[in-house]
């Protein structure tokens, strides 16, 4: 494994992502030592117990429990460790760009660690940053700190996860592709080596200089929300022609191989941590360099209109200052995370309209509850939130939606109606009136709801 035959390695950062990456490395035979200022995430680590709510986490702990540790001490995990993974916060600013802060600080930390080690070390940027970051400032502090420069004694990569909360595990195991952007090919190999080893599919290697390897990064998950705006803009046409489907279009569309079925799905607009900061940085970058990035700006704007299409639907299924229970507050299944969260933004909308709103998530109804406050009643029960409403939307393609029961959905000798744009609910076995958005039909649907 290059010249470092099994190399020890540190994550420095042991939150959502940082503790699966350190406990996926440990489960591959890596002595892993992860880092963090959070006490409660290293005691964690220590114990044998997974810091955050993440699938499979506990179990890839448990797995490589004997080469697992955490330390708050830079000392101790750098002068440990060959390699050293970065996974903070780079928050976005009021420019859209991403900060460094934490990055500096971690790599001046590092840096200074590496003053009482001779040993070669490579030091691997994993959060997201802009184009020139790691080969400028980051470069730059990680020298003055370490009082060497990158090269033979000390290596430098941009090597970030494509990887989604709720099934990061998954993600880390089995990644389409690794993205290595490095100083040098040593420390590039080196890096080639550990997902080697650590992967359990056959990844595409793409190795390249830096600044390719953090434009590539914002390039892809902008590329990503371009395809599901576009889907979104193909439902809302359906939405206006009758007999059209979305569902059918887009399964088309897909079949071609020149664009392909991942995430073409009508439903309803992004969320969540990354791809809305990723498309807004794309764009400001652009505007930055005097490039037109007017296609990512489209795409943002066709996402925000996704919220206005669905609160047309919702006005035109229930009057205002009936009960509408939202089903899902958290940005993507199997996490609590309610970033960005069109569950959320939707809530406020309709209180503000004068709905009553009843939120109901398998994890996140709490985090929501933190931050919608009194424009919502929030209920872990999701059958106990339907038999509340008048109108029942999917927010979140939770598979725990599709097993409430039947008499849920029962209003006297009729059923609630349901805006489902994922397709969770079925029509058969729940006996409710169903209304899939992207289908010509459902505004006729209406209208027979409302007449009703």
């Amino acid at each position: 494994m290059s010249e470092i035959s099994k190399p020890c390695i540190s994550v420095i950062g042991l939150g959502k992502l940082g503790a699966p990456m350190a406990a996926v490395f440990a489960c591959k035979g890596f002595e892993t030592i992860g880092l963090d200022v959070n006490s409660r995430f290293v005691e964690a680590i220590n114990d044998g117990r997974a810091p955050v709510e993440e699938p499979r986490l506990q179990e890839i702990i448990d797995s490589g429990r004997s080469r697992l540790r955490a330390t708050k001490s830079f000392e101790v995990a750098v002068l440990n460790s060959d390699v050293s993974f970065i996974i903070v916060p780079t928050p976005s600013g009021a420019d859209r760009f991403f900060s460094n802060r934490f990055v500096i600080d971690a790599v001046e930390r590092i840096g200074a660690a590496l003053r009482s080690k001779k040993q070669y070390h490579v030091v691997v940027v994993t959060s997201t940053v802009m184009p020139g970051a790691t080969n400028g400032e980051i470069r730059a502090a990680l020298e003055l700190a370490a009082g060497r420069e990158v090269g033979s004694d000390l290596g430098l990569c941009y090597n970030p996860e494509f990887i989604a909360l709720g099934s990061v595990v998954h993600d880390l195991f089995c990644p389409d592709i690794i993205l290595i952007g490095a100083s040098d090919e040593k420390a590039g190999d080196v890096i080639e080596a550990i997902y080697r080893v650590s992967t359990d599919t056959n990844p595409e290697f793409h190795r390249m200089n830096l600044v390719n390897a953090e434009l590539t990064k914002i390039s892809i998950n902008t590329y990503v929300t371009t395809k599901i705006s576009y889907a979104n803009m193909i439902a809302d046409m359906c939405d206006h022609l009758p007999d059209a489907d979305a569902d059918v279009v887009a399964r088309a569309v897909g079949g071609d191989s020149r664009i392909g079925r991942k995430y073409l799905k009508g439903a309803i607009g992004y969320g969540g941590p990354c791809f809305p900061r990723d498309n807004k940085a794309f764009a400001a970058l652009g505007r930055k360099l005097g490039v037109n990035t007017e296609l990512a700006e489209a795409t943002d704007k066709i996402n925000e209109h996704q919220l206005v299409r669905l609160t047309g639907a919702v006005e035109a299924l229930a009057l205002r200052g009936s009960t509408i229970t939202l089903l899902g507050m958290s940005y993507k299944p199997d996490t609590a995370v309610i970033e960005e969260s069109q569950g959320v933004m939707l809530t406020r909308i309709l209180a503000k309209q004068g709905y009553k709103v009843i939120v109901s998530d398998p994890l996140a109804t709490q985090a929501a509850a933190s931050v919608i406050g009194t424009a919502a009643e929030a209920m872990s029960d999701a059958a106990a939130a339907v038999r509340e409403a008048d109108l029942v939307v999917v927010m979140t393609p939770w598979p725990d939606f599709k097993t409430i029961p039947s008499d849920a959905f029962r209003r006297g000798s009729g059923t609630v109606t349901v805006i489902d744009p994922w397709r969770v609910i079925d029509a058969g076995s729940s006996g409710a009136n169903v209304v899939h958005l992207g289908s010509g039909d459902w505004k006729s649907a209406a209208r027979r709801t409302m007449a009703a």
